[in-house]
């Protein structure tokens, strides 16, 4: 049995996972879907979310667990995982970059995704309480998220997403050889992603080599259009 822990995206929560986790419930393994600080049911001020307080919350998870973790972060909280092996690397099987920001000590979310020019959902996000949050407009959901999900999980986006801070994409991570380098890591690519473009994951699985690469051809949301496959490929590993 493994412990698989999983990290939504901007905007986003919990809830992404609703279709995975029986799956792997019916498998035999444990899966617990967090509402990372400021999202979800969780009631912290969201403009006062910091990518420390999102690492504390996982590490706090994985301290009341025996036994090791398999880690899971989607699309921006990448970043999230990559910080939370960093002090917890000995509690960590391995490292899940889907569609995920895989970026090098010191540098940002931030830093990459200016460079992910292709991307579609920029002109859509709006900054608000003097750029401490945003939120994205529902006019981009459907191409730039759901492109291949079934209509209803657009409607529930639109009831369920929320504000996202700020502050976490703009934190520079701090990375070393001997925690964060230890920890085996993997990375699964979305082929038909409009948010975080094949572009910008190859650059990134490029520059920060993982162990293996898994190509799944799905829009950003494969735990939404392609579960079962999704959940094969978390065990194949």
């Amino acid at each position: 049995m493994k412990t698989f822990i999983l990290i939504h995206g901007s905007w986003h929560g919990s809830w992404n996972w609703h279709r995975v986790v029986p799956i792997l419930e019916n498998l035999g393994h444990r899966a617990i879907p967090l509402d990372l600080p400021g999202m979800g049911r969780d009631k912290t001020p969201v403009q006062e979310v910091t990518l420390e307080k999102s690492v504390q919350a996982v590490c706090d998870c994985i301290d009341a667990i025996a036994g090791q973790v398999v880690l899971v972060g989607h699309s921006k909280n990448g970043i999230v995982i990559s910080q939370v092996a960093e002090y917890r690397p000995e509690k960590i099987e391995k490292l899940v970059y889907l569609a995920a920001y895989l970026i090098p000590n010191g540098k940002t979310q931030r830093e990459y995704s200016i460079q992910d020019t292709e991307g579609v959902l920029k002109p859509y996000v709006k900054l608000h309480e003097n750029g401490k949050t945003s939120t994205l407009d529902p006019a981009i959901y459907h191409e730039g998220l759901y492109a291949d999900c079934d209509p209803h999980i657009e409607q529930l986006a639109r009831v369920l997403l929320s504000p996202e801070p700020i502050e976490t994409g703009m934190t520079p991570l701090q990375l070393s050889p001997e925690k964060f380098g230890s920890v085996p890591r993997v990375y699964i690519e979305c082929t038909l992603d409009k948010a975080v473009t094949p572009f910008i994951q190859r650059k990134m699985y490029q520059e920060m080599p993982c162990e293996k690469v898994y190509s799944m051809e799905t829009s950003h949301s494969p735990f939404f259009s392609k579960p079962a496959e999704l959940v094969e490929i978390l065990l194949d590993f």
